[in-house]
């Protein structure tokens, strides 16, 4: 080939794959540390016991949760599972498509802290679909909470964010000629 002939161009492989991959792996890491987290809870504390770690501000404190947040829902525990459900799938299907890293690593740790709460509401007492979350983390004045939790919360301030700063879960950017794909493959 002559210095004047340019290379056949090499089509840039799909970054989708390597998203849903990540977001996956995400998941995977922050259900099994939830699950390691609640399992060590119920094996070591006592409803009504709490063990103070901060003075009375931070510590661990055994709750078993039949509703949401803020002990919203309390007599629905069928509904918020089949919410939780319907997030999980609706996440996966959302993954399959992602170019975006940061929509990657958000969404996994919502599905990451999804099924973590999701398996405590089919498997534990008092039965399939009405299972109370396991909950044992007090910070202040906060509703005791669990590492799901923590994960579902943060993954979703992290996607508001993206979207208000206007990254789109395809890589690109709103507002902007070129998309962040390029900035991304940089990472």
């Amino acid at each position: 080939m002559s210095s004047d002939e340019a290379a056949p161009a090499v089509p840039e492989p799909d970054p989708a794959p390597r998203r849903l991959r990540t977001l996956l792996l995400i998941a995977v890491v922050l259900l099994a540390l939830d699950l390691l987290t609640k399992t060590i809870a119920v094996a070591q504390l006592t409803p009504g016991d709490p063990v103070y770690l901060i003075g009375d501000w931070a510590r661990f404190s055994l709750v078993r949760n039949p509703g949401a947040a803020f002990s919203m829902a309390t007599g629905m525990t069928w509904l918020l599972t089949l919410v939780a459900a319907g997030v999980v799938i609706g996440v996966i299907r959302i993954g399959r498509t992602l170019q975006s890293l940061w929509w990657a690593i958000g969404l996994g740790m919502v599905l990451g802290g999804a099924l973590g709460n999701l398996i405590d509401r089919l498997f534990r007492a008092p039965g399939p679909l009405q299972g109370h979350v396991v909950d044992f983390v007090a910070i202040g004045w906060w509703p005791v909470f669990n590492v799901a939790d923590s994960a579902i919360v943060c993954g979703a301030i992290l996607l508001v964010a993206l979207t208000v700063f206007g990254f789109e879960p395809d890589g690109t950017r709103h507002g902007h000629e070129k998309g962040t794909i390029e900035e991304e493959k940089a990472a």
